[in-house]
């Protein structure tokens, strides 16, 4: 049976490598990206199957109008994946204004218009897959990437909250955690002037490894890509989907460790109830 797909951030990466494997099966896409040019390659060997549309999901008019026509033009949609995104490696100080603002309207803002945009179009078919593409950097972190941190976060608090919201309409959603993969997103990160003051610094540190190529990239992309075809497969419907060695390790450490301290805050929690709570 074949499924219908919409999917942002198809001109390379996750979105391509979705694109492309989901099209080779027999698939129906509805690709979004900035250059719909660059999907020509697949249009023409896979014809009317994939509907390929300009989008910048930074635009919420843009977004509400794009979603709206490929549920026009394809009837029912049975998974919309968020897949687009910006990434910016610099410390607190360095970025500046127009790039802390871009990750946020991509990641973030982006993502909320996308979900915000298709809920009424899932809710009235009446079921629905939704896969937010994340990062294991949306429940840990790494130095340098504050302002990413800030978007991924932000966007798994909204889907949490969204993803009770929308069950009772047979919607579900699904946090997608990949961890550090040569996807080319790497190589596409905005930076900023480096401050000497930082150089000797885990940032400093960090940002020589993505410079010189050491930086590990342990996760294989069309693996990545297959995982969460292979979800929506079996029908399983998990809040999050940790994908990768790196993120699974470096997510439960960064997990317990905050229990750890939860857990030792106790008595601080306790001190502050008033009294009339502590009585009834």
């Amino acid at each position: 049976m074949t499924s219908t797909w919409f999917i942002t951030g198809t001109s390379s990466g996750f979105g391509r490598i979705l694109t492309e494997r989901l099209l080779a099966r027999g698939d129906r896409v509805a690709a979004t990206l900035r250059r719909p040019e660059a999907l020509d390659d697949l249009r023409a060997e896979h014809g009317d199957r994939l509907r390929a549309a300009r989008l910048d999901v930074t635009d919420s008019a843009q977004v509400a109008q794009v979603v709206t026509d490929a549920f026009a033009d394809l009837g029912e949609i049975d998974v919309v994946v968020n897949n687009a995104g910006y990434g910016v490696f610099a410390s607190v100080e360095e970025a500046t204004e127009e790039q802390i603002r871009r990750v946020i309207d991509t990641n973030l803002l982006g993502s909320i218009h996308v979900i915000r945009a298709a809920l009424p179009h899932l809710r009235a078919q009446g079921h629905g897959r939704i896969l937010q593409v994340s990062t294991a950097g949306g429940q840990t972190t790494y130095p340098g990437f504050a302002y990413y941190h800030a978007s991924k976060w932000g966007i798994e608090g909204f889907c949490e909250t969204a993803a009770e919201e929308i069950a009772p309409f047979g919607i579900a959603l699904t946090i997608v955690e990949p961890g550090a993969t040569p996807t080319g997103f790497g190589t596409a990160l905005d930076t900023a002037p480096p401050m000497p003051e930082y150089a000797a610094t885990p940032v400093g540190e960090i940002r020589q490894a993505l410079t010189d190529g050491t930086f590990v990239l342990p996760n294989a992309p069309e693996k990545i890509a297959q995982a969460m075809i292979d979800l929506i497969d079996s029908g399983a419907a998990p809040l999050r989907l940790p994908l990768g060695s790196d993120t699974y390790h470096d997510v439960r450490a960064d997990l317990m460790a905050r229990l750890t301290e939860h857990d030792g805050q106790r008595d601080a929690a306790f001190s502050v109830v008033s009294d009339e709570t502590e009585s009834s």
